[in-house]
């Protein structure tokens, strides 16, 4: 198998390929692809499709085509359609923080103890994004389960073990924040910084959310569960009835028939009644127009509610009113640093801007410019000091 060994090469696959790619996944859950189809989306070419087979990207099946694994869950990771619940990662990602800790204790050079502080802060993003993929995942799967699935028994099976899956996330949620709570005072406490601070920050907000979500799920399935036993109580009387029925013996061993008669639900129905509105097409008749004022006249409404001319629309109304405000092109921005030798942040700050701009509106800036040119900028693992703020070095490409 070939593979792609450059970024480049994959991207410009899913470019040429995307027609093929994008009905592929739109029909992942059906049993087949046909070959025959697939050579009509790439132009009836065997050898693009020869391509995607020998570099690892869709696999042939006798006449039929399927969608390499690692393609298919990072479309459905990207675009949140997986329904797998997957709660082993999570417990990866625990254990690599916990050896990165470790790592970091014992190093003691400045840049490696650096990358290792990376490694941590990268995993506690990845299990509080991950843990959230998983509650909203299991949301849906619940709700499916209980609207889709025919069978009773396969249900409550299958709702069970989302009930167990469900326990797990909360277990390892748990684990989590005992392992910051736990590492505060050694770890935490060493390599706090204002980076890691806001990513414990925002780490222990997401898990509070996924708990709380995850007591809703837990009542659902409850819920749910119970339901499905009292439709199965309820079936089961109605086998019985039917035997009982075909035995012809129904009345002899109930007492159906004194519940019939007790009860006449016709009586209590309201009354039907069917009103068919006139279209506007009629309404703008003139004899539509004399209808309605003479319902109006027998109506002889009092003058506090009948329709009066609104008075008209002063010419004042519609004189342009401009309002100015001060505004920073952020692509004017980005072209004058990249014309200078400062990194990013220095060149924020040390900017003589048309107006004043304090500092926390300079930090702003540096973060949305990183953020929207991040492809055009060489963003270090280095950091740098100014006026106390620690910064990551960006220098342009």
């Amino acid at each position: 198998m070939a593979g792609f060994r450059k970024i480049d090469e994959l991207i410009r696959m899913f470019d040429k390929e995307k027609k093929l790619l994008v009905d592929m996944f739109q029909k992942r859950k059906s049993i087949a692809f046909r070959i025959d189809d697939a050579l009509a989306l790439v132009e009836h070419k065997e050898s693009r499709i020869k391509y995607l087979i020998n570099h690892g990207v869709i696999r042939e099946s006798g006449n039929q085509l399927e969608m390499e694994d690692i393609y298919l869950k990072f479309f459905e990771d990207v675009l949140e359609t997986n329904e797998i619940i997957n709660v082993a990662v999570v417990k990866e990602f625990i254990d690599n923080i916990n050896e990165n800790i470790e790592y970091y204790l014992a190093e003691t050079k400045e840049t490696q103890r650096r990358k290792y502080l990376h490694e941590v802060r990268k995993s506690l993003r990845t299990i509080a994004l991950t843990t959230l993929r998983n509650v909203v995942d299991l949301k849906r799967n619940v709700d499916n389960t209980y609207k889709s699935e025919p069978s009773l028994k396969i249900k409550k099976a299958k709702l069970q073990n989302l009930d167990k899956k469900r326990s797990d996330i909360a277990t390892l949620i748990k684990e989590t924040e005992e392992l910051i709570n736990n590492k505060q005072s050694v770890f935490f406490a060493a390599a706090m910084s204002e980076g890691l601070q806001d990513t414990v920050n925002d780490v222990k907000l997401q898990l509070n959310d996924a708990s709380h979500n995850l007591i809703e799920i837990d009542r659902q399935i409850i819920n749910y569960l119970n339901l499905i036993q009292y439709q199965s109580m309820l079936l089961k009387k109605l086998h019985q009835l039917k035997y009982l029925r075909d035995q012809q013996i129904l009345e002899e061993y109930t007492d159906i028939r004194q519940k019939v008669d007790s009860i006449n639900p016709v009586c209590f129905e309201r009354q039907s009644k069917y009103s068919t509105k006139p279209s506007l097409r009629w309404l703008s008749t003139d004899e539509a127009k004399g209808i309605l004022l003479t319902v109006m006249g027998e109506r002889k409404l009092p003058e506090k509610l009948r329709r009066k001319e609104a008075a008209p629309i002063p010419d004042s109304f519609f004189d342009e009113l401009r309002e100015v405000s001060d505004y920073i092109d952020l692509e004017e921005m980005y072209n004058a640093f990249a014309a200078q030798g400062k990194d990013l942040f220095r060149f924020l700050m040390d900017y003589e801007y048309k107006f004043e701009v304090d500092r926390d509106e300079r930090i702003t800036l540096f973060c949305q410019i990183a953020t929207r040119y991040y492809d055009r900028l060489d963003i270090k693992d280095e950091t740098n000091v100014y006026d106390n703020i620690e910064y990551a070095i960006i220098n342009r490409k």
